[in-house]
């Protein structure tokens, strides 16, 4: 258990350290290039399962991100065999994009062009073109850019759609996984086109990312923002709001993302106003998100009022960022000390400290389901190394 911010840093900069180490000597498929798509609890691995371009590109993220975060090539080798792997296997020569899935020997398998994922291959190929200085990355990354504004942009409505056939025409079942509902736009789409915007006017700052960026930010504030400060999850193609779930975790990761974004726009009116709001979410996440053993519980349905308890790893990780963002901008100690509250419980129940990573999720009870994977197409390093290095990027005292 610790107790002061400087302890929580330098906690989480281990934590880092190990996390890395167990992406580095327990994922990569030696005989077929990149990542093992499928390890099972404890450590069985599935070397013949299918490969997807979530995980893939999450991890070209993760080691890209350590590289710049540590200032050393440590991580170069794992970068450039995830660049290579996407670029080789994910990349859709004949129509632009990448697709959803191959299987093990890289054979596609899903050619699905689903908007998320371009989203998550122009973060990767950002990150890493900001480590290696690799241009074709960074063209790789414009024209994923061009080809999400060419096709998935609503000229009508506003807003993006949220999938499309290989040959990016209309697609009937739109889902991104199977608990999503088929709709045409989703909060958690825009949510990751934000997030990858960002990225790309950082490294590449043209006026057309910018108005983009700009527009994705006026649609959090006018569309998926509510009045009781949560975010709305499903829409159809015209805005008509198709869910009455608020989930918590991504109410407080869209803080943080947000904020970053509006910052490196850089424009003052735009920034007070994401700040004014993301303290008012994060305050509404503090009083009905947080569970009495310190973790962040799931979801709620706001309508009947089932809450869903579980706490995911994930959300544990973008809580910790998200309250300190709010601490930046407000200087109130009780973000810190609910950010320190939150990682215990993660030290105490989420980290796997005989098999590595982190587990899955912890019910209501405290216990992991031994059939949930350590690793797979959403069991990524991505929410907890970055948690870890946001949190490290600045000393805060108090």
């Amino acid at each position: 258990m610790i107790n002061t911010w400087a302890d929580l840093q330098k906690a989480m900069k281990d934590e880092l350290n190990n996390i890395l180490n167990f992406w580095k000597h327990n994922t990569l498929d030696t005989l077929n290039g990149g990542y093992i798509g499928h390890i099972d609890y404890p450590d069985i691995k599935r070397p013949e399962h299918h490969k997807g371009i979530i995980l893939n590109t999450r991890l070209l993220w993760t080691f890209s991100a350590a590289s710049i975060f540590y200032k050393n090539d440590k991580y170069t080798d794992l970068c450039t065999r995830s660049y290579e792997y996407l670029k080789k296997y994910f990349i859709d020569h004949n129509y632009g994009g990448v697709i959803w899935e191959v299987d093990y020997k890289g054979n596609p398998v899903n050619n699905r062009k689903q908007i998320y994922a371009q989203a998550f291959m122009i973060y990767a190929l950002s990150e890493y073109y900001q480590f290696s200085k690799n241009e074709e990355s960074k063209t790789l990354a414009i024209t994923l850019f061009d080809l999400i504004e060419k096709y998935a942009l609503d000229p009508k409505h506003g807003g993006y759609i949220e999938a499309f056939n290989q040959d990016w025409s209309p697609i009937t079942d739109m889902r991104l996984s199977s608990k999503d509902k088929n709709v045409e736009k989703t909060m958690n789409t825009h949510l990751h086109l934000l997030e990858a915007y960002t990225k790309l006017y950082q490294i590449h700052p043209k006026k057309n990312i910018g108005v983009a960026l700009k527009n994705l930010i006026h649609l959090f504030l006018t569309k998926f923002i509510t009045k009781n400060n949560h975010l709305h999850l499903f829409f159809d193609v015209k805005w008509n709001l198709k869910s009455t779930i608020y989930s918590y975790g991504h109410d407080i990761e869209t803080t943080w993302l947000l904020i970053k974004a509006a910052k490196t726009l850089n424009e003052k009116n735009i920034i007070h106003i994401i700040e004014r709001m993301a303290l008012q979410i994060t305050d509404t996440f503090l009083n009905e998100a947080i569970a009495n053993d310190g973790g962040v519980i799931n979801e709620i349905n706001y309508k009947s009022r089932e809450i869903d308890t579980d706490r995911h790893w994930w959300q544990q990780a973008e809580a910790i960022v998200g309250l300190y963002y709010a601490y930046q901008i407000k200087q109130d100690e009780n973000y810190l000390k609910k950010a320190i509250q939150i990682w215990n419980f993660i030290t105490t129940k989420v980290i796997d400290y005989k098999h590595g990573e982190w587990h899955w999720l912890i019910d209501s009870d405290g216990n992991f389901d031994k059939k949930n994977e350590k690793i797979g197409m959403w069991k990524c390093p991505y929410h907890n190394s970055r948690a870890c290095i946001e949190i490290n990027k600045k000393l805060v005292l108090v």
